[in-house]
């Protein structure tokens, strides 16, 4: 801790400290289905998918009902995370090979046949010989396969009397058109493709913090002026800290935060997911559902990472800056990253989505339902006739009000 009123002299480099270079993968492969035929332990069925109401998967045959290992303890050493040094992956978030081919071929256990599987839509495949339903669960170095999954825990009907509920707080406002054509029943349940991470770093900030001493007026009527006397320090903390099971998207579309083009950000919103409870990769999970590759290497995310920490920081150190009751204005910053564990993880994710045109600008609305936890948020396109006709009503335009409900966030 360092507060002084001199002026800072050669403030150090804000430029972030990578973390050491990266280790072997560490294998998260599910062995007991690497053949493809994910079988019912009981009767050897292949029909089997998720039960959300208890997040087990289930044999549509004999109804027997079990669930994949956790995957939390299992992977990495059990280990502080203060201890953490350099950098740790699961063997489904390394790099994407971007030679491997969509398409893979397996060999049917039960006949011998061989079923192709397109992995850019469907991770799972029915035999036509023998009817078995063949999986991926080998991890093809395509992203098509992650290290860990959390099962979705809402159904299809939960998921759509949130949407229809989010959307109803909001028809005043809404589109009209939007409201005709708006069909929640269209949710589609899907698995997101993200990047978990936990990480051992410290930070260093610089800046200046105000104190007010004094407060005072010249001048009467309209030439009055407040004027406002502050002593001004030179401000510098540093903090160590650990992340556990930060979430970041691995789909460069999903991360696509353009708000002229989507809503992405919504997603974002309904964080966070119990990330503790997922599983081991297996793609019965999927039966049902729909899912996104992952298209971003560990070297794309970085920089997303190393942003988050130093939020993280920054607000570390902010109950040490009180005093500062003019505020502190950070300008220098410094991140060490000391170890990082990087986990490819599918979470779960009800979407709706309503594509919108209006002057000949397009615009994709979302509205997201955490398949966990069933928080919902979303936007609509709203009416600005509506909004425009209830503003002058009541006398209340402001524009920058008015541009903030155009952006029909909630």
């Amino acid at each position: 801790m360092n507060d002084s009123p001199a002026m800072p002299q050669g403030e150090p480099s804000p430029v972030p400290v990578e973390p050491a270079a990266s280790t072997d993968p560490v294998g998260t492969e599910n062995e007991r289905l690497r053949d493809g035929v994910n079988r019912c332990p009981k009767c050897g069925s292949t029909e089997i998918q998720l039960r959300p109401a208890t997040g087990m998967l289930i044999c549509l045959f004999c109804r027997h009902e079990w669930a994949e290992s956790a995957i939390e303890g299992q992977v990495f050493a059990e280990a502080p995370l203060s201890e953490l040094s350099g950098t740790t992956i699961g063997s489904g978030a390394a790099d994407i090979d971007g030679s491997v081919d969509d398409v893979v071929t397996l060999k049917c256990g039960g006949c011998g046949s061989e079923v192709v599987v397109n992995t850019a839509q469907a991770m799972s495949a029915r035999c036509h010989w023998c009817r078995h339903i063949l999986t991926i669960n080998e991890q093809v170095p395509n992203g098509a396969v992650p290290d860990a999954v959390l099962p979705f825990a809402l159904t299809h009907e939960q998921a759509v009397a949130a949407i229809r509920a989010f959307a109803g707080k909001r028809r005043i406002f809404a589109n009209r058109r939007f409201l005709r054509e708006f069909t929640p029943e269209n949710v589609v349940g899907v698995y997101l493709p993200y990047m978990v991470v936990d990480g051992n770093a410290g930070a260093d900030v610089w800046g200046h913090g105000e104190v007010l001493v004094r407060t005072y007026t010249r001048g009467s009527g309209e030439d009055k002026e407040t004027f406002y006397d502050a002593d001004v320090y030179q401000v510098q903390r540093h903090v160590d800290f650990t992340v556990d099971d930060l979430t970041i998207e691995s789909s460069s579309e999903r991360a696509n935060m353009n708000t002229f083009v989507n809503t992405n950000n919504v997603i974002n919103t309904i964080l966070p997911f119990d990330t503790k409870n997922a599983v081991r990769w297996n793609a019965g999970y999927l039966t049902g559902f729909t899912s996104e590759k992952r298209d971003q290497d560990i070297s794309a995310i970085q920089p997303v990472l190393e942003h988050q920490l130093l939020s993280i920081a920054r607000s570390q150190v902010s109950p040490s800056v009180t005093g500062y009751n003019r505020g502190v204005r950070w300008e220098h910053e410094r991140l060490e990253v000391r170890g990082t564990r990087w986990l490819s993880m599918y979470l779960p994710v009800w979407l709706y989505s309503y594509y919108h045109e209006e002057k000949g600008r397009g615009m994709v609305h979302y509205i997201a339902v955490n398949g966990r936890t069933g928080e919902t948020m979303g936007s609509v396109p709203v009416s600005q006739g509506r909004l425009l006709a209830a503003a002058f009503a009541t006398g209340t335009v402001v524009e920058g009000l008015v541009l903030a409900i155009l952006a029909a966030t909630a």
